[in-house]
């Protein structure tokens, strides 16, 4: 296993900008982004640590950079916090330049202002003895921010991106509060001392890499301890840069950009890594969440493959993000049908190879693929409960055969799925002891769509299962009261929950059986339209755990017939 190339350490605000370090949002980083919500949580924490009983110093959380020579410092994690503390001391250096330009100690505020700009804004080159920022922002905002807001120029009213006008508001949100509190006084001996105190009370816990591919995995580590980061802009750093390197039009950047941004519009950034991955396992070898970077990284070693993998993908998006909606204009009625199926067993791992078949198939051979999925999920994850790795390896592999045209037609796909299609031997019996918690909105779906499954079966009648004319119905209540003897304390919370204590009845009728006993529900029951319902009345004069089990063993009979694909057996 390759090791992680990084350094952690904690350090206060005024260090991180020492020793004329430079600090670079990447190019194609995301933009600025921070609003008035974020800026007040910012100022609320500044103004508690200078209250009376404040606390002497405020975590800011992790930063993560990438640098080869400890100098240079690209921004991987962090860009939002640190450009918005620029702009609050970019605000501090105003309002000393208006005490300068009002006679107020202009000397000494001249050196203040002096002072500052150079620790926390730019740096003297001790080569060119040109002054530097010591901060560069994205392709998109930094010209702004360095033209006109580092300057302290006056600021343009119009013909701003959203971006830009959130720097600006930004800086002049930072510029009032301080007017209302520091600047009132016309003291820049407080103004200095505020921001001076603030660098040493503001402090970062700092990890630094060496190059994106340990970046990534420290997003990894770091997302696996709640800290909430994106490699999705890790990724589109990475790619835009090979495209940069190799002399790119501005043209070909800007097309990039958008199509970039028109796949991470529709998923969402978060969401982005999941599609990728998907998207790669249904075309190529299987790949692991923590191999996925590394393994795109060495796919796009120039510009052409750049473009090829966003085109392939831009291919797939709209299957992918159809995928988890059943409602989707893509799909037909019964298409519909077999996806809400999916996404109520909360199945992710077929989606590889439904976008390979999306690929290749024609609609009605679609229908036979996403019907025998839903059977093989059915049985594999929902009532087995099997491993999902061993699972998702074979739905690579099938995707991977299909993208290839080593398989072709549903027989020779359904055929292939032979290995995670659990046999009738162990689905039957798996069946026969299963227990949904119907606690969980989840489980108490499936179990509907169980039984109406079950009463289709029987009679040929389609009910609408999500329907609140019919109610799901615990024959052993959930709560039982009186005339529930027979069922020992010990045997309650498995035998409430097991398939066989369920069945669907008219709300109405719900209603009236509530929590009486057997004999009385009995009655109710002889009453109901579902056949399911009327023959627990039928052949039980009295329920115990002995006929809970044996009816659960009919089901399973039942199941098997319903839930299965003849060519696998």
């Amino acid at each position: 296993m390759s090791t992680i190339n990084f350094n952690t350490t904690n350090q206060t605000w005024r260090q991180l900008l020492g020793n004329g370090l430079i600090y670079r949002v990447p190019r194609f980083q995301r933009d600025y982004s921070w609003g008035q919500d974020e800026w007040e949580d910012l100022w609320l924490d500044i103004a508690n640590m200078f209250s009376p009983d404040g606390e002497p110093a405020h975590y800011m959380g992790y930063l993560v950079f990438q640098s080869k020579d400890q100098r240079v410092f690209e921004i991987i994690d962090g860009q939002q916090r640190l450009t918005t503390l620029s702009l609050l001391v970019l605000a501090v250096l105003k309002h000393l330049k208006e005490l300068i330009e009002q006679g107020v100690e202009p000397e000494n505020n001249k050196r203040r202002e002096e002072q500052l700009r150079n620790t926390f804004i730019g740096y003297l080159d001790p080569v060119t003895l040109v002054a530097q920022p010591k901060l560069s922002l994205n392709r998109n905002n930094d010209g702004f921010y360095r033209d006109k807001l580092v300057p302290l120029e006056k600021l343009p009213q119009r013909g701003l991106s959203v971006s830009e006008r959130l720097l600006k508001k930004g800086f002049e949100w930072f510029y009032k509060k301080l007017k209302d509190t520091y600047a009132k006084k016309k003291n820049g001996q407080e103004l200095a001392r505020f921001l001076t105190d603030l660098s040493d009370k503001l402090f970062f816990t700092v990890i630094t890499v060496t190059d994106e591919l340990n970046a990534f995995k420290v997003f990894e580590t770091l997302n696996a301890r709640g800290v909430r980061l994106s490699p999705t802009d890790l990724l589109k750093n990475y790619l835009f840069s090979v495209v940069y390197r190799e002399g790119a039009h501005d043209t070909e950047i800007d097309a990039l950009e958008r199509r970039w941004s028109a796949m991470v519009d529709k998923l969402g950034s978060e969401d982005f890594p999941s599609f990728l991955r998907a998207y790669w396992n249904s075309r190529s070898n299987f790949v692991r969440e923590a191999e996925l970077f590394k393994t795109i990284r060495r796919s796009t070693p120039d510009k052409k493959s750049v473009f090829e993998l966003i085109r392939k993908m831009e291919e797939d998006i709209d299957v992918y993000v159809a995928l988890g909606n059943p409602e989707d204009s893509l799909w037909n009625v019964k298409q519909k049908k077999y996806i809400r199926e999916l996404k109520m067993f909360r199945v992710r791992q077929p989606w590889p190879l439904l976008l390979a078949c999306y690929r290749v198939l024609d609609e009605k051979d679609l229908e036979q693929i996403l019907r025998c999925i839903s059977i093989v999920s059915f049985r594999y994850n929902v009532i087995s409960t099997l491993a999902t790795n061993i699972q998702e390896r074979t739905y690579n592999k099938v995707a991977q055969n299909i993208s290839q045209g080593e398989l072709q037609g549903t027989t020779e796909i359904i055929m292939a799925l032979k290995d995670i299609y659990v046999p009738d031997q162990r689905f039957e019996p798996a069946f026969a002891e299963k227990i949904l918690k119907t606690t969980s909105s989840r489980n108490k779906k499936i179990a509907r769509y169980i039984l109406f499954a079950i009463e289709k079966h029987l009679t040929g009648k389609d009910y609408d299962i999500e329907s609140s004319k019919y109610t799901l119905e615990h024959i052993l209540p959930e709560n039982p009261e009186k005339g529930w003897d027979e069922f020992r304390d010990s045997q309650l919370d498995e035998a409430i929950y097991r398939l066989g204590n369920f069945t669907i009845l008219e709300a109405e009728l719900n209603r009236e059986g509530g929590n009486k006993d057997f004999k009385e529900k009995r009655e109710i029951y002889q009453k109901s339209g579902f056949k399911i319902t009327r023959l627990i009345a039928e052949e039980n004069e009295e329920w115990n755990m002995s006929r809970l089990v044996q009816r659960q063993l009919w089901m399973a009979k039942q199941a098997k017939g319903i839930w299965s694909i003849a060519q696998l057996k």
